[in-house]
């Protein structure tokens, strides 16, 4: 495994620390995780944060959506 040194805000430093030990991870893994997800080969622009959420609406109710939206702009 390779070491990296980073230069990072103290406050941003005190908020991945607090972020990390919420989720039982280290800021190291997070930080590679980030790492890896925006280093893999994508097939589109796209970027990660959205292929997460790609398919998450599969069950939506669109025609209730429909209705409320004609509801609103009435």
């Amino acid at each position: 495994m390779a070491k990296l040194t980073l230069s990072v805000d103290e406050g941003v430093v005190t908020r991945a620390k607090r972020y990390a030990k919420q989720r039982g991870m280290s800021v190291s893994k997070m930080v590679e995780a980030y790492l890896a997800a925006m280093s893999e080969p994508s097939s589109s622009d796209t970027p990660p944060i959205l292929n997460s959420l790609r398919g998450s609406l599969k069950k939506a109710d669109l025609e209730g959506y429909r209705k409320h939206l004609a509801a609103k702009y009435r």
